[in-house]
């Protein structure tokens, strides 16, 4: 990580020092840089009894700042040899800091003292989609049809948005049920940004370290390590089956038909697709409508990357009356065993020249928070 970073955050800090705020946050609009002593006051010194997730780079913990107002602050691990929890954290930073949408999660400032990192968010009072609906029947009880199917639309809207809206297009490329935020409506805010990549055109990103969750990895990252649009799509495919079923992503009890996928596709091809929606229903759902999802589920799960739609058409196909009985779909794809990856040597210099960006690399010139 380039020393330029810390002496950004390092000078502003100095520069607003003396500033006449009442919490001592510089507060630049809509984004602010929090210190240390702030956090440590608002979350009880971290203490455990606020704690709400975990995640691959480090714990998040529910705050209350001075005014009142709740916040989840995301508390980055720096491994200090490789830096990785600090390539995360300017990733999501830059990722997040100018881009809204009401299905992407609100990022409300930072914090950077010495090795502490910290990303500040608006405080959603349902947890994850993870926490709040899979686990129990009780937790999935809670989700009646109308629920499901708006937490889903609004995932594929904030997908559609990354993918089709913005320019670069963005990647995201870890979405599963913990990363799917719950606000105190039940709506969806994608979260997590710190594995996101920038695609510059219309090709892939070859990377040479594949990050995800078996069950949600797109076969084809797991195999080679290209990266697109349609990687995020397959993702996407598998939470929706998870939404409408109820099910287990990966089944660790089952020796066969363990993956959601495999269940879904023998259902399909039994041409009883209406015996996978969740049992916690109770049956009060519109039939053609939770077959059409589940359907949906399976375009975007299919191993032959091009035949998937883009998140444009998953959202039409979601919000209109969309007539699904003739549409084919193939067979879905599925990474058995993360164990068994093996993913081709990629030369440095074709990193370089790939399509795809991290946010590391492009940050200033989209975003200089010491402005």
């Amino acid at each position: 990580m380039k020393i330029p970073f810390f002496t950004c955050f390092s000078s502003a800090t100095k520069e607003h020092k003396n500033n006449d705020n009442p919490e001592g946050e510089i507060n630049d609009g809509s984004f602010r840089l929090f210190t240390y002593n702030q956090l440590k006051l608002a979350t009880r010194n971290f203490h455990s009894s606020e704690k709400v997730g975990e995640g691959g780079f480090g714990s998040v913990y529910k705050g209350r700042l001075l005014d009142g107002s709740f916040v989840a602050v995301k508390v980055l691990s720096v491994e200090v040899e490789s830096m990785r929890g600090e390539r995360e954290f300017v990733a999501e930073l830059a990722t997040l800091a100018n881009i809204k949408h009401q299905n992407l999660v609100s990022l409300k400032g930072c914090c950077v003292e010495g090795f502490h990192r910290y990303l500040v968010y608006d405080y959603m009072e349902n947890n994850s989609l993870y926490k709040a609906f899979l686990g129990s029947e009780e937790r999935r009880m809670r989700f009646s049809w109308q629920t499901r199917k708006e937490v889903s639309i609004g995932v594929a809207r904030g997908l559609d948005f990354l993918h089709e809206d913005l320019k670069p297009h963005i990647v995201h490329r870890d979405i599963k049920a913990k990363n799917i935020l719950l606000d105190r409506n039940f709506t969806p805010k994608v979260s997590d940004f710190g594995l996101a990549k920038l695609l510059r055109d219309e090709a892939s990103y070859i990377s040479t370290r594949v990050a995800g969750t078996l069950g949600y990895l797109a076969p084809e990252y797991a195999n080679s390590g290209q990266v697109s649009r349609k990687s995020d799509v397959y993702s996407f495919g598998v939470l929706l089956l998870q939404i409408v079923s109820g099910l287990a992503v990966v089944d660790a009890y089952q020796d066969f038909e363990r993956f959601i996928v495999e269940k879904v596709w023998i259902a399909y091809q039994s041409n009883d697709l209406l015996k996978l929606v969740d049992p916690m229903l109770n049956k009060n759902f519109p039939d053609e409508e939770a077959i059409k999802f589940l359907k949906v589920g399976l375009l975007c799960v299919q191993e032959t990357v091009k035949l998937r739609p883009r998140m444009s058409e998953v959202v039409e196909k979601l919000t209109n009356n969309v007539d699904m009985k003739d549409v084919h779909i193939s067979k879905p794809g599925f990474v058995a065993d993360l164990g068994k990856i093996r993913i081709k040597k990629q030369n440095s210099s074709h990193e370089r020249s790939s399509a795809g960006a991290t946010f590391t690399s492009s940050i200033w010139s989209s975003f200089n928070l010491a402005r």
